[in-house]
């Protein structure tokens, strides 16, 4: 049996495909945006004309980036940077970082502070939010422009919805509505996505070809997270944001984790963890609440030059992990692993556990094949990530449909 395709779904799926084909390229001419999407050269002339008419594309003598041509040059497509504008927001440990994102994915405006997020009241954490958003938007740069959506990224589990961040090591409170308070204050759709996950959609964006089918981004800093992406597919779970891999369990019963449960693979692999393994503290001793930097580089310095307390505990930070993704990589075969954050400083001193530790499981059947990528700083890949998370809706999901599902997602803002 056949199924018909509406005239206006195809051309809202044509119209989301050219204006995603220009925002991976930054800009492109018509014949790349049809070698891009296999759209005929009358149907891109056709609906590029109409992007640029609603001030969405824009043209720009150049031509497409690295290409060289003799004679004229080209004109080519970018996005118009005013088309519409966003808001990042990153809370981290003692830390907030905000920015405003114009429709190229170009930053407006940004600020950032240290938050003593721990002892601060859920209201408070909430306010502050707030307030350095309002004081962003107050400025001279931001002016006149119309803000249609806001990503926040928290260090922690947030619910199936995207609304509340449920529970983070960054906070003693519990089911925080930031989307809620967000959307009151400023009257513009707004949601909460986990760090983690943001970092794998950065890395989708930023390098597509390495970055495809299946990967996964793991986290290594003073907890451990992952991103999981299956069949080109942000991973979440139906109840909350998914992917815990820190807190799957290695040993049960074994060292206590910060989530409150006893052997979790961040229990063995999370700066904590190596801290307190290296100091030869019992296992039970509590999570030290923060280390800093120089402090786990003086460890790995240590651990480099001599066999001792400090190198077994890297060592074994590896053989929590390693075991992790061969039990992750038995369900889903093996994929690029991209490691992110201040812990892949002291890869050389985990991988070679972690390479033996996933060779001992059913997913590393096939290790030789698993390939490892260092990003040695998370906090550019997450406010990337929220920034593509925010524009790839408005693409999508205002400005695909047309001038009239755009006027009418104005009017509603939020629902």
């Amino acid at each position: 049996m056949s199924v018909g395709i509406r005239h206006d779904d195809l051309r809202r799926g044509n119209r989301a495909m050219v204006i995603s084909s220009v925002r991976r390229v930054g800009q492109a001419s018509r014949t790349g945006i049809a070698a891009d999407t296999g759209l005929s050269h009358s149907t891109i002339s056709s609906i590029s004309k109409d992007l640029i008419t609603e001030g969405i594309l824009e043209e720009t003598r150049g031509g497409e980036p690295g290409v060289s041509r003799r004679g004229r040059p080209q004109i080519a497509i970018r996005l118009s940077p005013e088309a519409a504008t966003v808001v990042t927001i990153v809370l981290l440990y003692n830390f907030l970082s905000v920015s405003v994102v114009d429709f190229s994915g170009k930053t407006i405006v940004e600020d950032r502070r240290k938050l003593a997020t721990l002892d601060l009241p859920a209201e408070t954490l909430v306010s502050e939010c707030v307030a350095m958003v309002r004081r962003l938007l107050g400025r001279k740069a931001v002016a006149g422009r119309e803000i249609m959506r806001i990503v926040m990224a928290v260090q922690g589990t947030t619910d199936a919805t995207r609304r509340h961040l449920m529970w983070s090591p960054i906070t003693r409170h519990e089911r925080i509505d930031f989307g809620g308070a967000l959307e009151a204050a400023f009257g513009v759709p707004a949601i909460i996505e986990n760090d983690c996950n943001m970092i794998a959609l950065a890395l989708k964006w930023r390098d597509p070809e390495r970055y495809r089918d299946d990967f996964v981004a793991i986290l290594l800093s003073h907890g451990i997270g992952m991103g999981l992406v299956l069949k080109r597919e942000l991973f979440t779970g139906s109840h909350s944001s998914g992917g815990e891999f820190g807190h799957m369990i290695h040993r049960p019963g074994g060292a206590l984790c910060r989530c409150g449960r006893r052997g979790c693979v961040e229990a063995y692999a999370g700066n904590y963890a190596i801290w307190r393994a290296a100091r030869q503290d019992p296992e039970d001793t509590l999570p030290a609440i923060d280390l800093d930097e120089a402090s786990i580089s003086e460890l790995a310095r240590i651990a480099r030059e001599k066999d001792g307390p400090e190198r077994r505990a890297f060592a074994r930070a590896g053989e929590a992990l390693g075991y992790g993704l061969g039990s992750l990589f038995a369900l889903i075969d093996p994929a690029p692993v991209a490691l992110v954050g201040i812990g892949t400083r002291a890869f050389d001193l985990i991988e070679p556990s972690l390479r033996e530790a996933i060779g001992r499981t059913a997913g590393g059947q096939h290790s030789g094949s698993i390939s490892f990528a260092i990003e040695t700083d998370e906090l550019p890949l997450i406010k990337l990530g929220c920034a593509m998370s925010a524009l790839t809706y408005i693409d999508e999901e205002i400005l695909a449909p047309g001038p009239a599902a755009t006027d009418q997602a104005r009017k509603r803002k939020v629902a």
